[in-house]
């Protein structure tokens, strides 16, 4: 079972990821599921009447505007990051607490490591699922890196200069 970061704590994953060729007939009426962006859009009726928990999923390629006000119909948003080297859903992290007002749990997911979690938490994650092949209990130590920020985000609305 795969092991996440949430709020601080390292959990195991009660949700079940969906890939995007999931065939929508195999899904089960009580389970948590995340499902791809493009599930929901062609399914969005049938997935809110499920008993389960539900949440969407957006690739690095999709725009946080394509769930826009429909945000907090989710306990989950997940922002696939498909390289280390990709960071287009920080900025959709942001919109999505920011301008969408989403309040539920946004995690990220992919390639992501360590040196991430940080900056991520900024944008507005409060849940980390790492790549199979890192240590959750050495990357929460990494949350803890840095004690002051000096630019607003997400997590701190004023910058430095203006908390003095």
């Amino acid at each position: 079972m795969q092991r996440i970061i949430k709020n601080n704590e390292v959990l195991d994953e009660t949700w079940h990821l969906l890939p995007k060729d999931f065939n929508i007939d195999e899904m089960t009426n009580c389970d948590d599921y995340i499902v791809p962006l493009q599930l929901w859009r062609e399914h969005s009726r049938m997935l809110l009447a499920r008993d389960g928990g539900l949440g969407v999923w957006l690739d690095a390629d999709e725009e946080a505007e394509e769930i826009g006000e429909d945000a907090n119909q989710f306990q989950v948003i997940a922002l696939n990051f498909p390289a280390f080297t990709d960071g287009r859903n920080y900025s959709n992290a942001r919109l999505l607490r920011d301008r969408y007002g989403f309040k539920g749990e946004l995690r990220a997911i992919g390639d992501v490591l360590r040196d991430q979690l940080f900056y991520l938490r900024r944008c507005g994650f409060d849940a980390f699922a790492l790549r199979a092949d890192k240590d959750p209990y050495e990357a929460l130590e990494s949350l803890k890196d840095f004690s002051v920020t000096y630019q607003a985000a997400t997590d701190e609305p004023l910058p430095l200069f203006r908390r003095r």
